[in-house]
């Protein structure tokens, strides 16, 4: 079993992470290049520590993430991350120019010495408000984009496309991808839908933002439809997002995000909020108190539910046994949900040095 490093570049100053789309007048520019500097730093260090990916992927109008364009991201990332692969998870591409999205793939290739993972994404419905789309065509666009796009890789002689959504005279692109016939794709996986698309083209799945249980019936289904179709999936087709923190023992890396808000431990990364919440005032103490306590109950959940990897390496192995065992998942794509400073380096090295190693045994 693999593991990825996500980092999805937040905003790390005080505005919030939960509405769309956001106004700026919260918005520094120290601030963000602060932010973009610990994402960097921690791409770095996953690499430095053996994780075989890291991932980047597509936000629009929100401090959740500062990686609207996930290519220019990837494209920097060439010349930070020089081991480990480059998953681009993706660009949604129904909203974009599924040529240009090939061409930046490919240069992303060449860039990187063969080292892009290709995620092709639906994306949410307020994604396609970005670029007013319609989004009850989504899943039409998709089909057709990706076809496209894999023509685009793979065709030898310049070619038209005559499409419902998509039409081009001449397309031909340059540079090629390193990799032949292309890079890996993978979409998401969770719908019914999407599953059985993905396994007619033989394309490998992901899940984020769910369940371990929801998560296995989805694969089942994928693998059923994929096996009546004449394949069947190695492990590495199917990838499992979950967040996670490691430190030397249980107790301390509970401790490290139960003295955050549960909105803010591995999900959000407020300061403000954070801050307020350690007001020393009687009230604040009482508040502060109950939000811990609310916190490890949270994360005790969300790690039931395999959301979460959190404890020392032995636990977090443990967790990730149990994901891999479910859902037969190749891949583990772990998110930095919370930022920790120095503690979140840690957590990447612990991960990286005393988990990963195991992993790859199972």
């Amino acid at each position: 079993m693999k593991a990825s490093l996500f980092c999805t570049a937040r905003y790390m100053g005080p505005a919030p992470h939960d509405i769309w789309p956001l106004a700026a007048d919260t918005f520094s520019g120290e601030v963000a290049q602060r932010s973009m500097e610990t994402t960097f730093e921690q791409f770095r260090c996953a690499d430095e520590f053996g994780f075989d990916w890291v991932t980047t992927a597509e936000h629009h109008y929100s401090a959740f993430s500062l990686t609207p364009n996930p290519m220019v991201m990837a494209g920097a990332l060439t010349q930070v991350v020089k081991r480990a692969k480059i998953a681009v998870l993706g660009p949604t591409i129904p909203i974009l120019n599924p040529v240009r999205v090939a061409e930046e793939f490919a240069m992303l290739d060449t860039m990187s010495g063969g080292r892009v993972v290709a995620g092709m994404l639906r994306g949410t419905p307020n994604e396609y408000v970005t670029y007013n789309i319609n989004p009850s065509e989504s899943r039409e666009r998709f089909a057709e984009a990706l076809h496209l796009i894999r023509r685009a890789w793979t065709e030898q002689q310049p070619f038209g496309w005559l499409g419902r959504y998509y039409q081009y005279r001449a397309i031909a692109i340059w540079p090629r991808p390193v990799q032949k016939p292309h890079p890996p794709i993978y979409m998401s996986g969770s719908s019914p839908e999407a599953g059985e698309f993905a396994a007619k083209n033989r394309i490998g799945i992901g899940f984020a933002f769910t369940t371990v249980p929801m998560a296995k019936k989805a694969v089942q289904h994928y693998r059923a439809v994929a096996h009546g179709d004449g394949w069947d999936p190695p492990p590495d087709q199917v990838i499992y997002r979950a967040m996670f923190h490691v430190a030397e023992s249980d107790e301390q890396a509970f401790a490290d995000l139960s003295a955050l808000p549960p909105r803010v431990a591995l999900t959000d990364q407020n300061a403000a909020i954070s801050e307020a919440v350690k007001d020393t005032s009687y009230y604040g103490s009482q508040l502060q108190e109950q939000s811990q306590r609310n916190a490890r109950r949270e994360l005790s959940d969300r790690i039931e539910l395999g959301q979460v990897i959190v404890g020392s390496p032995e636990t977090a192995l443990k967790q990730v046994r149990r994901i891999r065992d479910e859902l037969g998942a190749g891949i583990l794509d772990l998110v930095v949900g919370a930022q920790l400073g120095d503690k979140t380096l840690r957590s990447i090295e612990l991960f990286g040095t005393k988990v990963l190693p195991r992993m790859r045994e199972l």
